[in-house]
Order: structure tokens, then C-alpha cells, then sequence
């Protein structure tokens, strides 16, 4: 094991000690840069130091569809994990795959006061609750964030301070951040916005939707609105970006390097998860804002990231044990020591009241900004069959954005085949 981290003292009630010499596996997925690999594993050792009766495997599993994958292999092969962090947006596939357990029967079966699920920000059970129980419980979680060069701004007489606030806009000072090649007809050497849609168009799209007033999905994940008139003006935005305005890269940008063009200072503005703030602090080599994302009709962002879901038909010191880690993982201390130190939001109101958050917020304001945007955001698309929704709809946001068919036309596609997908499920 990695070395362990100093002063994080568990809190709160503590569950029956499960029998001496317990082992349970935690899938962990790893996607986005930074050390949150060696984060989570010094917070194993703190965990298995302070409960020497629980032995914990850590798998680090590939990213959050690998991860899911495996899980759900696993619980078909009569092996799952005892603890996964996994896409909050893939509850309703959990679910349905009847993968894993509320973690109020798991409390309740454990005599624990049920007040120890109380205290998340309240955005971010959109995607941890269903029919009325608690399904996953919030840690890693995320909003996207608009990121800006501040030296970019100031050489093209922007206010450094002063990110966009609405489309127009992010428009405006995209076309005027925008550079050409000297002598070149229209080669471009710096663009002034980029929004990734290779890994998850989905989610950047939503802080499209969400600015124009849509959500993409019904609460309980049984029908999709992706032909509204409201979608379509988002997506017809992206593209125009690209292709009218010429301030974007055109067609496919890749997720995985989007935050590498911005620190190599060849794109002025990106839009990325907020998981990749405490990698661009380490890394940028200069002065970088970072902002709520524009609006239109409102502002907002979907909401993002993973949960930790508890998997069936495992014994019970195992269930215990996995429990405990759980719980243990989201005390106060722990989640700021996790936002600290990656970047994603701290995702308990307490933990903001910490010493090491009250001093990162002094150090650094910006760390606060995702948070912030918790107040006006969305749940993360999640249906039923998500996977299978979700894979319609990216291939239809990239076939536009590549120019295949009209935003109208791939989106009015996707609706039918998500309806389709979906149509089971319809009560």
C-alpha cells in the first residue's frame, strides 16, 4: 500500500465490527488526469490502519464504462464488488440489473441511524435517489466549468476577470481570442473556445440544454426530450461555432486532451469537468480563471461523476464492511481532504466548514465555483438503459457536429430510437 495520509480521524457512528480478518474489493475507475489513483489509495491505508478487522482490495478498474462493465460481469459471474464508485447517471442500469442494494436496507439491517445519509448537496441526490431510496451514495462528484486564459484575455483587450457569461458572449470573445497563422489564409494557430465531444458529448451538451432551458430526460429515466426546439438550438449553437463563426475546432475533439491543448495555450477557453481542477492548478504554466458556464434562457450545469453503490448477494461482514468504507468515505474530513486534493466538488455541505476547505477557499476561490453551480444545477442524463440511450445520442451530437445531417435531422433520429429503447418502461 501507498503511504497513508495524516489527521483524518473518523467521525460519526460506527458500525458493528464485522468479523476480524474481512476481505472486500472496491472497483475504483480512474478518468481523468491527476493522482487520484495514489489519493484513493493512501485513503485505503488510512482506513485499513484505523480498521485493522477489514482488509480492502482496491481495482482500478479503466474508466467509468470499463468499470461498470466489469461490475456488472462480475455480478452476472456470481462475483461482483462488495463497493464500486460508478457513474451516478448509470443507477437506473444498476438497477434494473438487479446489481445492487439500497443502502437504506443495508443501514437499516446494520440498526444505523439513517441521519448519516442526510447532509449531500441536494443536486447531487438527482442521480443517487429512485422510488424513494437511497440507490448511491454521492463522492466523486463534478459539474463542468468553464476555464479561461487570463493572458489571452488581456492581449486580445479582454477583462482577464471577467469570464462570458451568456452565449453571445462566449461567442464574442471566442472570435476575438481566435488567431491565425501570419500570412495564412486560414490556418489558425490558437482557437478561442473548445467543448470535447469525444468520451462524454452527452454531458457537454447537457451545459447546452441546460442553458436553453431543457432538461433531456424525465425524472424517473423513462422518456427523453431530444428533439425539443430547445436541444436543437443548442446543438445548431455548437456547430455554429465551428462552422459559421470558425472560433472552434471543427469536428471531433477529443475529451482525454482538451485540458493538454489548453495548457499547451493553443485554445483560450475550454469547457471541462471540474475533476480536472486540481491537475490544471499542478500544471498550468500560467494565470487561469474558472467560471460557471454561460447561459441563455438560465444559467446551469448537469452534474456529474460517480457514486459508490453497494452490490447484492454478498455475505454479510462483507456487506458490514463495505458499509463502513462507504460511510467512512464521506465523512466531512474525508471529502475535503478528496476535494482538496483532486479537484471534485467536496460533496457534503459540512466539509465545507473544515479548516483544510476554509483555507483552500482563501488560498484559492475558484475551488468554490463548482459548488456554487450546484445551486442551479441538473441531474445527469440517466434513464433506463442507459448505456444504450446514451451511445444514441453521442452518435448523433458527433454525426452533426462532423456535418453528416442537420441538427434537426440527428436528433429527431435519436429521439426515435431512444423512444424505442425506452418503450418498456413506459407505465
Amino acid at each position: 500500500m501507498l503511504t497513508a495520509m495524516a489527521g483524518l480521524a473518523a467521525t460519526g457512528p460506527v458500525v458493528s465490527a464485522p468479523a476480524r480478518g474481512v476481505e472486500i474489493s472496491f472497483y475504483f475507475p480512474v478518468a481523468v488526469g491527476g493522482a487520484v489513483a495514489t489519493l484513493m489509495g493512501r485513503l485505503v491505508d488510512d482506513f485499513e490502519r484505523e480498521h485493522p478487522e477489514i482488509r480492502v482490495r482496491p481495482i482500478y478498474a479503466g474508466t467509468y464504462q470499463e468499470a461498470l462493465t466489469k461490475a456488472l460481469t462480475g455480478h452476472k459471474s456470481g462475483t461482483p464488488p462488495d463497493l464500486a464508485v460508478l457513474f451516478a447517471a448509470d443507477m437506473y442500469t444498476l438497477i434494473d440489473a438487479d446489481a445492487i442494494v439500497s443502502f437504506d436496507e443495508v443501514s437499516a439491517a446494520a440498526k444505523l441511524d439513517p441521519s448519516w445519509m442526510q447532509g449531500f448537496f441536494p443536486a447531487l441526490m438527482a442521480n443517487s435517489r429512485a422510488a424513494g431510496k437511497t440507490w448511491g451514495i454521492p463522492f466523486q462528484r463534478s459539474t463542468i466549468l468553464l476555464y479561461w486564459n487570463k493572458s489571452h484575455f488581456k492581449e486580445s483587450g479582454l477583462d482577464p476577470e471577467r469570464p462570458p457569461a451568456d452565449w453571445a458572449q462566449m461567442q464574442a470573445f471566442a472570435q476575438r481570442l481566435t488567431r491565425h497563422e501570419p500570412g495564412s489564409s486560414g490556418l489558425t494557430d490558437r482557437w478561442g473556445v473548445q467543448i470535447p465531444s469525444s468520451g462524454f458529448p452527452y454531458w457537454l451538451f447537457q451545459g447546452l440544454t441546460t442553458a436553453n432551458g431543457i432538461e433531456l430526460m424525465n425524472a424517473s429515466g423513462t422518456q427523453t426530450r431530444f428533439n425539443q426546439r430547445a436541444a436543437v438550438e443548442a446543438l445548431q449553437y455548437w456547430i455554429d461555432l465551428a462552422r459559421v463563426h470558425r472560433v472552434h475546432p471543427p469536428g471531433l475533439v477529443t475529451w482525454g486532451t482538451t485540458p493538454k491543448d489548453f495548457r499547451d495555450e493553443t485554445v483560450s477557453m475550454i469547457w471541462t469537468t471540474s475533476g480536472n481542477l486540481g491537475a490544471m492548478k499542478a500544471d498550468a504554466r500560467f494565470d487561469f480563471g474558472v467560471a460557471r458556464l454561460p447561459g441563455k434562457i438560465r444559467r446551469g450545469s448537469p452534474t456529474g461523476g460517480g457514486n459508490l453503490y453497494l452490490f447484492k448477494n454478498r455475505p454479510a461482514p462483507q456487506r458490514e464492511a463495505a458499509l463502513e468504507l462507504a460511510r467512512w468515505l464521506v465523512t466531512p474530513e474525508r471529502t475535503a481532504q478528496w476535494g482538496h486534493e483532486s479537484g471534485y466538488i467536496a460533496v457534503r455541505e459540512a466539509a465545507w466548514d473544515t479548516p483544510l476547505l476554509k483555507k483552500q477557499v482563501a488560498e484559492f476561490p475558484a475551488a468554490t465555483v463548482a459548488r456554487d453551480q450546484l445551486r442551479e444545477a441538473v441531474a445527469e442524463l440517466s434513464t433506463h438503459e442507459n448505456q444504450r440511450v446514451t451511445r444514441v445520442l453521442n452518435g448523433a451530437l458527433v454525426a452533426a457536429l462532423e456535418g453528416t445531417k442537420t441538427a434537426q435531422q440527428e436528433l429527431g433520429e435519436a429521439q426515435f430510437y431512444a423512444e424505442r429503447i425506452l418503450l418498456p418502461y413506459q407505465r
